[in-house]
């Protein structure tokens, strides 16, 4: 297999016999494609596989991967989109390769079953990880030192991040360059991708009905009118007039389309809508908590750190950008 060259950040995705291609799809297409337009300093993608040769995937489909173990354990960030069987054993090599990338200090992310691969590695004991909520009781089973928490989108661990299954893991790729290079990319990634730009980790994974029906559709427009007003002071009672219901019938839609409360959707996105204003501009945190509708700075700084697991002052340390 080939030797990878270059010096940019690099990002290896693992490839398997038996994978589905579609978590695999995602890493590909989030950090392969070149981004001229965004003005940063690119991922460098390699796709990685333990074996040379064709590697068959779900669906009928056949593929090669350029790149070996060593490239994978070399990288800077290594990912793991999946397992080919969550009742069964990850190769040794692959968890030889996870293990000593984690020892230097690379950055480990699972999609979906590839939390079972960090796991199998030793990585994930005593730490809080996410996965399909179809396999958290599987992975809590064979992994009883990890904290399976089957609810979440993702969680990122710092230098451990792992998401739920399939499109979870859009948010934790987004959520990467996120904090790598800033909301202002983030958004314009998202915006390529045609997606929310984005999702907090701790939002549910399961929703009852995805698909609106007209009362869904109705609580679309009052998420609509709350993001063009989020600087106002905005109650469930007076959502739910935006949505032409009761306030017990908008609960209990907004439950079913969102996965949430009304509130706690309103206080990730004054959080999120803080972040761009925290990058690009000098007001002071007190201002910018008022400008995204929080009633004090002091409320503000408890919903950020409990959404960004860091202060407002500190992101803006990280993370500001000169407009």
């Amino acid at each position: 297999m080939q030797q990878i060259a270059g010096r940019r950040h690099r990002i290896a995705v693992l490839t398997f016999d038996g994978m589905s291609p579609f978590e695999t799809a995602i890493v590909v297409e989030v950090f392969g494609l070149p981004r001229p337009e965004l003005e940063v300093d690119w991922y460098e993608l390699a796709v990685c596989a333990p074996d040379p040769g064709p590697l068959r995937a779900v669906g009928g489909l056949t593929f090669t991967a350029p790149y070996g173990l060593d490239v994978f354990a070399g990288a800077d960030t290594l990912i793991v989109p999946g397992v080919a069987d969550v009742h069964g054993d990850v190769p040794e090599p692959v968890l030889a390769a996870l293990r000593a990338a984690h020892a230097r200090g690379a950055r480990l992310v699972s999609i979906c079953s590839g939390a079972f691969a960090l796991a199998a590695a030793g990585v994930l004991d005593d730490r809080v990880a996410a996965t399909h909520w179809r396999y958290a009781p599987e992975l809590a089973r064979r992994f009883p030192r990890v904290r399976v928490d089957p609810d979440v989108l993702y969680v990122d661990g710092g230098d451990v991040l792992t998401s739920a299954g399939s499109a979870a893991g859009l948010d934790l790729c987004l959520h990467l360059i996120r904090v790598d290079h800033g909301a202002a990319v983030a958004n314009a990634v998202a915006r390529r991708l045609v997606i929310p730009p984005h999702r907090h980790g701790d939002q549910a994974q399961f929703i009852e009905a995805p698909v609106p029906d007209g009362d869904d559709d109705r609580v679309a427009r009052s998420m609509s009118w709350a993001l063009a007003h989020l600087d106002e002071r905005i109650t469930v009672p007076r959502l739910a007039r935006e949505a032409n219901m009761s306030t017990r019938s908008y609960l209990r839609h907004f439950a079913r389309r969102g996965g949430t409360s009304p509130i706690r959707w309103l206080i990730g996105q004054r959080v999120r809508a803080s972040l761009a204003l925290l990058e690009t501009s000098d007001r002071s945190v007190e201002q910018i908590a008022t400008a995204v509708g929080f009633d004090s700075a002091v409320t503000y700084r408890h919903h950020f750190a409990r959404a960004m697991h860091t202060s407002p002052s500190a992101y803006r340390r990280g993370f500001h950008r000169e407009q």
